[in-house]
């Protein structure tokens, strides 16, 4: 899949970068994006954005892809929304930006496959949303999160709604009302991060999740990921019940059956991701 860019930026995948295009491809099965445009502290303008979320969507009801993974090169890993497009008065322009990047981080939940945020560097503002919203969160010790809109006189709304479903209360208020970063250490113990590691193994670390992910169904971690979140929502008691009836369309499923069988025969499964 070749995107055509606009020379604002160049969004490319760190296997073949090239100047003012991006070649999104999968590599046994990992769709791997990586943002790149230092200049501007790899922001989410629209233009970006809506790069993003083509190579985040193409093609993923293909079984061969397995996760994304959503990286950026440079110290920044995203300063947020380009507070250039938001300054216009134009209302409508600026409701379609904060649009894109809801559509973004709701079609994150929807993919069938794990999404992964690699982070190393700053995450602030609408970058700090875009990872929060990731299934995974893996952070180097050499990243931190920020919300700090409030300090240029936009207080950090939509990012607060991601950070607010991960972290408790104090820690996300925290964040929003001083626009303090944290350290990937205190965004771990917050419940922000998944995982920190050294800068060093970071690149390691992604692979070994990669290698567990891809040792498993794709139909059973779709079917997994779609309750995990819609339960979240729901009362206790409503929630088991409708776990008790997931349990059992779970094992219904192909991969399920030969999951089991394989256990007790002893071998590796082998998977048909149906």
């Amino acid at each position: 899949m070749l995107l055509k860019l606009p020379k604002s930026f160049k969004l490319y995948t760190r296997l073949v970068p090239i100047r003012f295009a991006s070649k999104v491809k999968n590599d046994r099965g990992v769709r791997e994006i990586t943002l790149c445009h230092p200049s501007t502290r790899n922001s989410l303008s629209m233009d970006m954005m809506c790069v993003l979320h083509e190579a985040l969507v193409e093609d993923s009801r293909n079984v061969e892809l397995r996760c994304v993974i959503l990286t950026a090169e440079g110290k920044i890993w995203s300063a947020g929304h380009n507070l250039k497009e938001l300054q216009p008065d134009d209302l409508e322009f600026r409701d379609t930006v904060f649009q894109k990047l809801t559509d973004i981080v709701l079609d994150i939940r929807k993919l069938p496959v794990p999404v992964i945020a690699k982070v190393n560097g700053y995450a602030a503002a609408a970058g700090c949303q875009l990872a929060a919203s990731c299934d995974i969160i893996v952070a180097s010790d050499k990243s931190m999160f920020s919300t700090p809109g409030a300090g240029v006189g936009v207080f950090c709304n939509t990012p607060g709604v991601a950070v607010g479903r991960v972290m408790s209360r104090p820690k996300s208020a925290y964040m929003l009302m001083t626009g303090l970063p944290l350290s990937s250490q205190e965004a771990y113990v917050a419940g922000l991060v998944s995982k920190v590691v050294p800068e060093s193994e970071l690149d390691k670390t992604i692979e070994e999740i990669v290698c567990a992910i891809r040792s498993k169904s794709r139909a059973v971690l779709g079917l997994g990921k779609e309750f995990y979140y819609e339960q979240l929502n729901l009362p206790l008691e409503d929630a088991y019940a409708k776990a008790k009836a997931k349990m059992n369309e779970n094992l219904q499923l192909a991969d399920c059956k030969e999951g089991m069988q394989s256990f007790i025969e002893k071998r590796a499964p082998n998977w048909k991701h149906t």
